[in-house]
Formats: C-alpha cells, structure tokens, sequence
C-alpha cells in the first residue's frame, strides 16, 4: 500500500522515524509521500527521500504558509527525480482573520493559482488542500481546464465530484470518525479508479487512536472502513488504491 499525503517531514517523526516506517511496512505499507505544506520544511522532506528508496515528496506552500511562499522555490524542486506533485496548495477559510478577510482569501487565491499555472506548464499532479472554500475552488478550477491532481483529506463536498475526470480523491481516516456520516454516504459516488488512501499523518488519526499520533501504519484500518462501505475486499481496495496512485505521481515502484 501506498501512503499518498503523510508529513514525515513533520518535527513529531524526528527522534523515531526509522521505527515509524519499519512499523508502516509491517503493516503493508512500503511507500510514502511527503507533501509540501511550508518551504522552510523542504530541505528535511529531500534528506529523507534521499536516504529512502519508496518515498517521495512534493513541494508547494499550504494556504496557513503564505509567508514562506516562493515560486522559484517551489519550481527549482521539481527538478529533484523523487519529487512527483505541487503542493500541498488550496484554498483555507476555516480561520479567518477579524479584518481584511476579502484580501487574505485574496492573496490565498494568488498563491494557489501561481501552483496551479506552475503544475500545468511541468504536467505535474496537484495535491489541493480545500476547507470550507469549495465554492471558490470549484470556480478557480473550472478556469484551468488543463489542472489534474488530487483533493487530499476530500472534504465530502459534491461540488468538487465535478472534477472526477482529471482529480483523485484522497481518503483518510477521517472516514472511520462517528461523525462522517457525510463522506460515508459520498465515498460510493466517487469513481473507484479516482480513489487513494492517506494518513495525513501526525494528525486525523482513525478510530479507535483518535488522540495519538498518526501514521502510516494505520492505514489498514482506512482501507478495512472503506472495503466495508464500498462492499468490496480489503486486497480489492488495496490493488486499486495502489494503482491509481502510481498513475497519478507516475511512481514505478
């Protein structure tokens, strides 16, 4: 299985990060992708690509790290043979600012759609980040016709199943909380050969370890909620997630 959103750049994976993906292949997971949320994080995400075989990485700014936002940046890394996407970049009104909220959407609005031209002009997947700005996202994407990647963490919003042509849908463990009645009831509208697993780990770890710290190593228990609501096996869900992430990061593994 592929893990296809887990931040093992984060500073929580510093001290024990051999042991956390020696766990995540006992338990069937023998590759990662690290994306790209802060640029201050990069020079961790290739240190550890570098020094393992199966992970790679994706580098672009998440719409909370605006303030390290570079495109030179962001586009001198994708010259690097293991970095398979842009982002993570979207759009975030889930905290918004007392004042001047219409220029903050704005210059979220900026940033994303420089990634998006930026991912077009390489034939790059994106990895969107979309909370509580669908609409906006929708509206953005219906402009740029030629943009394909993946909403990570999908949010359950039916708007953004319009894009199921050129967009996967990432499913995390999100799905195994009591309270995801709506992306339990969207998860079967969603093409099966668009649908990819992840952790977003350190963080949305399953039930029942909702508290602890994420990672990869859980991602079987994604799989066990999504076989049992799509009525499908678990090695059925594992072969078809494999593959729709190898051709969306056009990973030979």
């Amino acid at each position: 299985m592929i893990d296809s959103h887990c931040h093992l750049d984060s500073e929580v994976f510093q001290q024990d990060l051999e042991n956390v993906l020696n766990a995540a292949r006992e338990a069937g997971v023998d590759s990662v992708i690290i994306p790209g949320a802060d640029l201050a994080d990069a020079p961790r995400a290739i240190e550890i690509v570098n020094r393992y075989e199966k992970i790679f990485f994706a580098s672009g700014v998440h719409p909370y790290h605006l303030d390290t936002f570079d495109l030179k940046s962001i586009e001198s890394n994708q010259n690097h043979p293991k970095c398979v996407a842009i982002g993570e970049c979207g759009l975030d009104y889930f905290r918004l600012p007392l004042e001047d909220v219409e220029q903050y959407k704005q210059r979220q609005k900026e940033c994303l759609i420089a990634q998006i031209e930026l991912a077009i002009s390489l034939n790059k997947p994106l990895i969107l980040h979309v909370r509580d700005a669908s609409g906006d996202m929708a509206e953005i994407l219906r402009a740029y016709p030629r943009a394909r990647g993946v909403f990570h963490c999908f949010n359950a919003d039916r708007i953004l199943l319009d894009f199921s042509d050129r967009f996967y849908y990432g499913i995390g463990g999100v799905l195994t909380f009591k309270n995801a009645k709506r992306l339990v009831e969207v998860l079967p509208l969603i093409p099966k050969e668009r649908l990819l697993l992840e952790t977003d780990a350190p963080y949305l770890t399953p039930h029942p370890f909702r508290g602890e710290r994420n990672e990869p190593k859980y991602i079987p228990l994604i799989v066990e909620k999504m076989a049992e609501i799509l009525n499908l096996s678990v090695q059925d869900i594992r072969e078809l997630c494999r593959q729709n992430t190898q051709k969306l990061f056009n990973l030979f593994l």
